[in-house]
């Protein structure tokens, strides 16, 4: 079969990942902001029976001039094709809508040479806003195949595909005369490097120092050549944009009739007058805040029963069947309990994401990242720092790779340092557990349940702390410059359910298949740990006199009780009590300190192994088993004040060996990551120490 290489290429939002799912059928995640796509994605495309594509999906960029690293990527792409494999087709996507700006980066692209076809998508929403095209003059216009999508419904994908399998010609002439303007530059870049086109030799030029194609012996060549002739490189660029809006301009009037009628101002429009309002924007954002924490707790609720049930039942049919043993309590206490500790929260992350995918899918994320934008700058941040900050809510991990859109590395670091404080979904568990103990299930106002307040007052702490820390940071660190958000807003959309289920669905699968399997894991071990022990501990323990006075269940739960903590994860929890002490934690809760600090959400998964080793009850949640844990006074162990410090433990506290990693490849070095694990862990301790110190 013949294979083909596809590179889809295009300004952010233009609809490019979108469509690349259609072409490949992979689900890549698909937002209305820039950043999203923060590497080139591939995947593979059966465009006829005796023809496959390779698709490459670049991330979104307005220039072919780059201004950040996701830019830097799709420059370094096209460049490298100069001494390695070049794309057989490049198919831009552009926004109909936004046609004329969209045409900017078609026509640099067009003029490197390479075949090029314009998928123009969005028409539907064009047309609704009274612009119409005439697709022949476009083709005869812009002398290149175009082919009308809609990446949203998949509609024109196979005259897309069926375009890609025919020879696309390269046109010879060109929107841009780079030798009109650089003739000498561009003469001796073409000849000594054997370039075909005009306009890579012009861009190689300006370029020359930020490609990675070039060895620093060519590089100083074109610098000596550069500057031989007197080329002033910004003014140029200048020049050439505002040359290329003319020739666009041009087209535009040939191709496209607009309806623009008088007084009729777009229904998106009218509703952005409210939502991002400088007073109203901030409290309809607020209110869809609350709404969406309330829900966590309010609404799944009862899918947390019946999961809470099933593995109660699961595991008193393990008991009803199986003999009493190590074996029956390996199966109940190491295996049901860590997967009851994953599968439980199923449903509360589903409703995160759910809320997270319909405000992408809307467009009303990018108004809130509009809004946004003015309070971080007032914090040294870049507005693109939202987009990662935002994402962060989900996980660090995509959240810190989304940097790459900040321009200056100031800003970019501040951003990585404090991405991490953002409250990501696997610490929800952990608050939802913490939360229950210290926070009654009780109304507010009879209609707001008390528990989805704090729960949102703690995702709030975790922003604030992010700005706050930034604020310090920008203060501490040198580097100058800023850079500038730049966004179009997308039309309001009513969300497609596909993409919506698609997203949580992934979301969920992720969770349980690379957060459960550590947690099972880890469970598992510590169910290991926790029932053996030194030999003689042990004995010490079953030996113990306090036992000869107790009987029937509460002889059990005694020897149960002792047999734990002359264990070896007791013995590990008991090493490092007296560094914990002081923040309110026992032995115990420093064995999840350890196991967790792997993955926050561990911490679910060890109490559930921990406090369900000797239960008598194994029905028992494990909120349920820490609410009726008791001191040495007979009193809740779980105290508010001892919640709450082991909450904001959590709330500041790193504890992800995945963040510590992609910080690790961001920022090429142990320098950066080392510190942000410092400076999160004083955070998480100083902050635990003064809550439980002031409210013991």
């Amino acid at each position: 079969m013949k294979r083909v290489k596809v590179a889809l290429i295009g300004n952010p939002n233009a609809g490019k990942s979108s469509l690349f799912n259609y072409l490949t059928g992979l689900n890549q995640k698909i937002g209305n902001f820039p950043g999203v796509t923060v590497d080139k994605k591939t995947g593979i495309s059966t465009l006829s029976p005796t023809v496959q594509a390779d698709i490459i999906d670049l991330p979104g960029t307005y220039s072919i001039y780059p201004r950040s690293l996701d830019e830097q990527v799709v420059f370094d792409y096209l460049t490298e094709t100069m001494r390695g494999e070049t794309p057989d087709i490049l198919v831009v996507v552009i926004d109909a809508s936004n046609f004329k700006r969209n045409l900017l980066l078609f026509t640099q692209v067009k003029d490197l040479g390479f075949p090029v076809i314009l998928a123009l998508n969005m028409l539907d929403l064009a047309e609704k806003s009274g612009i119409s095209f005439d697709l022949i003059k476009i083709q005869q216009e812009l002398k290149v195949p175009v082919v009308a999508v809609n990446a949203r419904t998949g509609k024109g994908i196979d005259a897309l595909k069926a375009a890609l399998v025919c020879p696309v010609h390269v046109a010879a002439d060109s929107f841009y005369k780079s030798s009109e303007v650089a003739g000498p530059v561009v003469s001796h870049i073409r000849e000594r490097f054997k370039i075909d086109s005009d306009y890579m030799a012009l861009l190689l030029a300006h370029l020359h120092k930020k490609t990675t194609i070039l060895t620093e012996e060519e590089k100083k060549e074109i610098s000596e050549v550069v500057e031989k002739n007197h080329l002033q490189s910004n003014s140029l660029q200048y020049r050439e944009t505002l040359a290329r809006y003319e020739a666009i301009h041009t087209v535009i009037h040939k191709v496209m009739s607009e309806d623009a009628r008088q007084g009729k101002i777009r229904w998106s429009k009218k509703i952005d007058q409210v939502v991002t309002h400088k007073v109203w924007g901030y409290v309809l954002f607020f209110v869809v805040l609350f709404l969406i924490f309330q829900t966590i707790f309010a609404w799944s609720e009862m899918p947390m029963e019946w999961i809470d049930r099933a593995f109660g039942s699961l595991k008193g049919i393990v008991s009803g069947y199986m003999p009493d043993g190590y074996l029956k309590d390996f199966i109940n206490e190491g295996i049901i309990s860590g997967l009851q500790g994953v599968l439980i929260f199923i449903p509360q992350i589903t409703f995160l994401f759910a809320f997270i995918a319909i405000l992408e899918e809307s467009g009303y994320m990018s108004r809130v990242m509009f809004m946004m934008d003015k309070i971080m700058r007032k914090f040294g941040l870049s507005g693109r720092s939202v987009v990662p900050l935002i994402s962060g809510v989900a996980c660090a991990v995509p959240a810190i790779m989304a940097t790459r859109s900040i321009e200056t590395w100031k800003e970019r670091l501040i951003t990585i340092m404090v991405t991490p404080l953002m409250s990501c979904s696997a610490r929800l568990p952990v608050f939802t557990v913490l939360i229950g103990l210290m926070i009654p299930e009780s109304s507010v106002l009879g209609i707001f349940n008390m528990q989805g307040v704090a729960l949102m007052g703690f995702y709030l702490l975790g922003f604030v702390m992010a700005i706050i820390s930034a604020w310090f940071m920008q203060l501490i660190l040198k580097g100058k410059g800023k850079s500038y958000f730049i966004m179009e807003f997308p039309t309001y959309k009513f969300p497609r359910f596909k993409n919506v289920a698609t997203s949580i669905i992934e979301k969920v699968k992720t969770f349980v298949f690379e957060a459960g399997k550590i947690i099972l894991a880890i469970s598992v071990i510590l169910w290991v740990l926790a029932t053996y022990g030194p030999k003689s501990a042990m004995e010490e323990a079953e030996n113990n006199p306090m036992l000869t006075t107790l009987q029937g269940g509460e002889y059990e739960t005694q020897l149960s009780s002792l047999k734990l903590e002359a264990s070896y994860a007791g013995h590990f929890g008991k090493f490092i009590e007296p560094v914990i002490k002081p923040l309110g934690f026992d032995w115990k809760i420093g064995i999840a300190l350890i196991t967790s600090f792997a993955a926050r959400e561990v911490f679910v998964g060890t109490m559930a192994t921990i406090y369900s080793v000797g239960n008598t009850e194994d029905e028992l949640s494990v909120r349920d088993s820490m609410k009726s844990q008791v001191d040495a006074e007979g009193q809740p162990y779980y105290t508010v004040a001892r919640a709450g410090s082991l909450l904001l433990f959590y709330l500041f506290a790193m504890q992800c060996m995945s963040t510590i990693a992609v910080v690790y490849r961001e920022t090429k070095g142990w320098k950066w990551p080392l510190i942000q694990l410092g400076y999160m862990t004083f955070l998480a301790y100083t902050s635990s120490f003064i809550f439980f110190q002031l409210l013991k």
